[in-house]
């Protein structure tokens, strides 16, 4: 848990200075949904890893083991939860921020089944 902090803080602080500035909305919209997509993906492997979940992926499981909502909602739900909260404080946002709350929950869901199955042969 303490590790998935300090290694997403290290990813980004190595691989947002050499990513390239899309030069259009379509080429922003693309790396926001491949950034999301990989997101989804890396989320599969670590919770799937049984190695303890990040703090917001600890709350979605949680929340998803003790209501029985599936886990795609109860991941939309914190995102545009926090997105909102964020906003109250007066921080900023994009078309990216909530594309990413709205689909994350659905790539992280989508993911997990795969990797669930990949995992069971």
């Amino acid at each position: 848990t303490i590790l998935n902090a300090i290694i997403i803080a290290l990813t980004i602080h190595v691989t947002v200075p050499i990513l390239p500035q899309p030069e259009s909305f379509f080429g922003s919209i693309l790396m926001a949904s491949s950034g999301i997509i990989l997101v989804g993906i890396g989320s599969s492997m670590y919770l799937t890893s049984n190695l303890g979940p990040g703090p917001r992926d600890g709350w979605m499981t949680g929340l998803q083991r003790v209501t029985g909502v599936p886990i795609g909602r109860v991941r939309i739900t914190l995102e545009v939860s926090v997105l909102i909260i964020g906003v109250i404080l007066g921080g900023t946002f994009g078309f990216g921020t909530i594309l990413f709350a709205v689909a994350i929950g659905p790539v992280v869901a989508t993911c997990l089944s795969i990797a669930g199955r990949i995992g069971s042969t």
